[in-house]
């Protein structure tokens, strides 16, 4: 495979598994080929064009030195420059893999927030109040991007011939997807403790139990029932508006299950009496990864996990 399939293979493969549903992301990407045809030519020409076939603007190519067929892969959850200078001292790498944004994918982190709004809608909260609160959180994200070093990995790649890219929502949605099937398979599920117990099932966040940063209640008590669980907070580039739990409470949500949480975020759960559980940030963010390294795997790609990735295969289980 060469990186531009590996590439096309994440972003399908991130597709498949939106709560949008493939149907939902056509509908997105048609609105923004109907706004782009609207623009003057000199917008069109400061228009970011692989927007129009492209849903998850933080997932992206970031350079290609080597058009080959890619036969070991560098994968970690966070690329810098020294992990670009580990891929030398390796040697025999075609391909970098990021999974957080970098580059042009992590300036345009917030585009992507816009499925969190459709993800609340289908839990319930009213569409109309989800964009509403979801507005203000988007533009503080791309205030906050704003004035990172977007290129200092990329140029680093560059200038030593490598191959990179990143993948985020694509492979967020994975994991986003694949924890609503599990949770919506256990009908015995009733309380935090059993959320709890299901998530250190799976084997990512059993290692990451091993270096405390495994699945933990973040509010609420192990004996609490559960309510409505709800995967709001695993994928959309980032959380979401802290003024949200309480419109979740209202469309009936007991619980939901995040990444990571902050301590303004926590609070305001807590006021509105949603129950918090964090699966864990490498550990969830490793469970996304190693879906999508699957599939390259299954094209006898080896992949040499670093950075925060825990590295499990789940071919032939």
């Amino acid at each position: 495979m060469k990186a531009k399939e590996i590439y096309n293979l994440a972003i399908n493969k991130g597709i498949e598994a939106d709560f949008r549903g493939r149907e939902g992301v056509a509908k997105f990407l048609q609105r923004k080929k109907e706004k782009y045809e609207k623009l003057s030519e000199q917008e069109k020409n400061e228009f970011d064009k692989e927007s129009l076939e492209n849903p998850y603007l933080d997932s992206r190519i970031l350079n290609i030195s080597q058009d080959e067929d890619i036969k070991r892969v560098l994968v970690g959850i966070d690329i810098e420059p020294a992990e670009i200078l580990l891929a030398k001292e390796i040697g025999n790498i075609d391909l970098i893999i990021s999974h957080h944004p970098l580059g042009k994918g992590l300036a345009y982190l917030s585009e992507v927030m816009e499925l969190q709004c459709d993800v609340l809608n289908q839990y319930g909260v009213p569409i109309n109040i989800a964009e509403g609160l979801m507005k203000e959180r988007i533009d503080e994200v791309a205030r906050g991007v704003n004035a990172k070093n977007h290129q200092r990995t990329v140029d680093t790649a560059r200038i030593l011939g490598f191959n990179l890219m990143c993948l985020h929502t694509a492979c967020d949605n994975l994991a986003a997807k694949f924890l609503k099937n599990k949770i919506e398979k256990k009908d015995s599920l009733m309380r935090l403790e059993d959320l709890l117990n299901l998530l250190k099932e799976i084997p990512e966040h059993k290692e990451a139990i091993k270096i405390g940063a495994g699945p933990a209640i973040f509010v609420g008590d192990p004996e609490r029932r559960c309510g409505k669980i709800a995967i709001t907070e695993i994928t959309g580039g980032t959380e979401g508006s802290p003024k949200l739990y309480e419109k979740m409470a209202q469309a009936g949500i007991g619980t939901i299950i995040g990444m990571h949480v902050s301590e303004e975020h926590k609070k305001e759960a807590e006021t509105a009496n949603i129950n918090v559980v964090v699966a864990g940030h490498m550990s969830s963010d490793s469970l996304g990864v190693n879906l999508f390294l699957d599939e390259l795997e299954k094209q006898g790609i080896e992949i040499t996990p670093c950075s925060g990735l825990t590295r499990v295969s789940r071919l032939g289980k």
